[in-house]
């Protein structure tokens, strides 16, 4: 999905308001007019305060103690909430069945109230329990606070919209339908799920109203433009999604419905319930993340569909939300020729019953056959450039040796001290980051402040201490990225960085993680007075993760102490063989040998394990953005070596590249000139 980054500026302005835009997709120009706000940016807990302050066995036997009942589901533990009155009272009329009540995590002990939006961690429900807080805590408005400072904006613009059926003009409501596809979803449909029409912005209006529909809590504005011969679509919410629960058509939930549709778009949900006449949900954030603190309005099903696009992409969303939701009530509509959008689905005439009964079950045995996998493959093999992972912006000669970033793969980058490994690798994730890939940032070595100042400048590409009036355009957007930074500092335990991944990875659905550097974790190590034995288990460990979270994870290594002069190598990177054998991908920034002046660098891909191509390309630091982008003149000199080792056959002949494919490619511009 394209968004443009102007599109906001005529709907603020025909509204005359003042509130913020979450843009999703385009991000690389300065938005106007959000309100300005100081610089924040995420991070997790500190070591101090640990990620997982408790189990779900100690859930359930804190709750026994204290005489709470409660009811154990799939991913959360119901219970009595204290947020609605008196404890006594309450637990002696609660019902498995009741409609509002308190929920608790039982992977991170979050809680939830349903019926105030109040929440907090497992301490906090323990002090509520304890120290009778529950009164200061729905006074304080935790759960609403943000809402309630934009519920005015929210009414006015909820206001100024209209069913589309009521516009005066029947061809403006024929050109509405086009554009958004609407041409088989009926009036009752859009009036059901209460579907709006902004004339002024000539945008739909999807709310999110509270559970019951009581109250209205947010809006989604959803504008389509003209994109050469298809049509981008803009959206726009009110407030940001991350700041209150919202899952479009919650109202139309029935206390007895056990089957739901989760889609990523709205107008999907539309389509799946005219067609089926089944519960749907539409995600706030579609693909990028399912937030936890949703999970409690989906526990009451016992069997969800997840039916959220027709690419790998969404395909990789929906097994990766499933293992959030528990595995055992999911199924999964794989993507393909004949499962399109359920929208396009709904257009195009197929059975959206049939394409439902043929989802796949989530939950797999640890022995497969091909006949289970056989769609798959034929997935991959019809989407090979998806399947090769999300591609660079900034630097296609990593494109054009890697193909893509793809999940599940460990990548381990090395570099000479001093040569710019943690402003190229910032630059590398940045890249990535602005396309959608939820990152998390492990900084061991610098400050989270000076990172974040580094990367902030990357991405405003120019210093903003020579342009301070517009940090606060620029830092808006750049917090409105899915960036997150880890707090540690110096010396660290494994453990403890692995369980934070884990963490990162289950909340805010990471799917990289940039660890720098592999070395300060040693330290901590209590197996082995072995340093390499040490190191070995670290690498062996963040493997693991990358396979079983499907998350991919850079590792920074810094090499061997060696000549100054030598090129570095694969046998160059610190301690035993392990880490080059157990990395799919293997990055060494060099600094000498390809060209010569101040400032020169160069990339070397020293193992692609996808496909096996492997290379080097050059890169020239701009000091004033603090980015690195390919050189054209180290370019056209590579070139000019490939040639003439093509050419003179009295020359030695390249150096190949091999891959998991076994094939042998010629790799001339490996070789660095004389």
């Amino acid at each position: 999905m394209w968004i443009s980054p102007q599109s906001g500026y005529p709907l603020r302005a025909l509204l005359t308001l003042r509130w913020p835009i979450m843009w999703m997709g385009c991000r690389g120009l300065p938005r106007g007019g959000p309100p300005r706000r100081p610089y924040r940016k995420e991070v997790l807990p500190t070591p101090e305060t640990p990620v997982v302050l408790v189990t779900a066995a100690e859930i359930r036997q804190y709750l026994r103690a204290r005489g709470i009942p409660f009811q154990d589901g799939y991913s959360c533990l119901r219970t009595p909430s204290p947020f609605l009155g008196p404890w006594g009272a309450e637990a002696e009329n609660w019902t498995e069945g009741s409609p509002h009540s308190l929920f608790i995590d039982k992977t991170t002990g979050h809680f939830l109230c349903t019926g105030t939006l109040a929440e907090g961690n497992w301490e906090d429900f323990q002090a509520s329990v304890e120290g009778g807080a529950a009164g200061s805590w729905v006074s304080e408005g935790k759960g609403s606070e943000t809402v309630d400072s934009h519920s005015n904006d929210v009414l006015r613009i909820w206001d100024r919209a209209v069913p589309l059926t009521e516009l005066p003009d029947q061809e403006e409501i024929h050109v509405a339908r086009t554009m958004f596809n609407l041409a088989k979803v009926s009036d009752a449909t859009l009036k059901l799920f209460n579907v709006r029409y902004l004339r002024a912005a000539r945008s739909l209006v999807f709310p999110w109203f509270s559970p019951g529909g009581l109250s209205l809590r947010g809006l989604k504005l959803l504008k389509a433009e003209g994109q050469g011969e298809g049509v981008c679509y803009v959206e726009t919410t009110l407030p940001r999604p991350s700041a209150y629960h919202n899952l479009f058509g919650l109202p139309l939930i029935n206390l007895r419905d056990v089957e739901v549709v989760l889609t990523s778009r709205e107008l999907d949900s539309l389509a799946l319930h005219q067609a089926t006449g089944l519960p749907t949900l539409a995600l706030p954030r579609g693909l990028t993340c399912l937030p936890p603190t949703l999970l409690p309005y989906l526990e009451q099903f016992r069997r969800i569909v997840l039916w959220l696009g027709d690419d790998l992409r969404a395909w990789e969303a929906a097994k990766l939300f499933a293992r959030k939701l528990n595995p055992k009530r999911c199924s999964l509509v794989r993507p393909g020729d004949q499962h399109p959008r359920p929208l396009e689905a709904l257009t195009q005439g197929l059975n959206l019953q049939r394409i439902l009964r043929s989802a796949l079950p989530a939950g797999h045995k640890s022995i497969v056959s091909f006949r289970q996998l056989r769609e798959e493959v034929l997935g991959e093999l019809s989407n090979v450039e998806q399947v090769a992972g999300v591609r660079w912006g900034r630097f296609p000669d990593l494109n054009r040796l890697l193909k893509g970033h793809r999940k599940g793969e460990l990548t381990v980058f090395t570099g000479p001290t001093g040569s710019g490994k943690t402003t190229f690798i910032s630059e590398y994730a940045l890249d990535l980051c602005t396309q959608g890939v939820n990152t998390l940032w492990g900084s061991f070595e610098i400050s989270n402040v000076r990172l974040a100042r580094i990367m902030l400048t990357q991405f405003a590409m120019g210093r903003l201490e020579e342009r301070l009036e517009e940090y606060d355009e620029w830092a808006d957007r750049f917090e409105d990225l899915a960036l997150y930074f880890m707090t540690f500092h110096g010396q660290q335990n494994i453990r403890t960085v692995v369980d934070t991944m884990h963490h990162a990875v289950y909340v805010y659905d990471i799917c990289h993680v940039i660890i720098d550097n592999l070395q300060f974790m040693m330290g901590h190590e209590q197996l082995s007075s072995d340093r390499i034995a040490a190191q070995d288990y670290i690498v062996g460990a963040f493997r693991k993760f990358a396979t079983d979270n499907s998350c991919h994870v850079t590792l920074v290594i810094h090499p061997r102490k060696e000549d100054s002069d030598k090129e570095l190598q694969t046998a160059s990177i610190f301690g035993s063989a392990k880490a080059s054998q157990e990395a799919d991908n293997v990055l060494i920034l060099q600094d000498k040998k390809l060209v010569t002046g101040p400032g020169k660098r160069y990339l070397q891909v020293a193992k692609n394990r996808f496909d096996g191509d492997v290379g080097v390309f050059p890169l020239e630091f701009n000091k004033s953005s603090l980015t690195f982008s390919p050189s054209a003149k180290g370019k056209a000199r590579l070139k000019k070596v490939k040639d003439d080792n093509e050419l003179d056959p009295k020359k030695p002949p390249s150096r190949k590249g091999g891959g998991a494919s076994g094939k042998q490619k010629d790799k001339a511009a490996q070789t660095p000139p004389p």
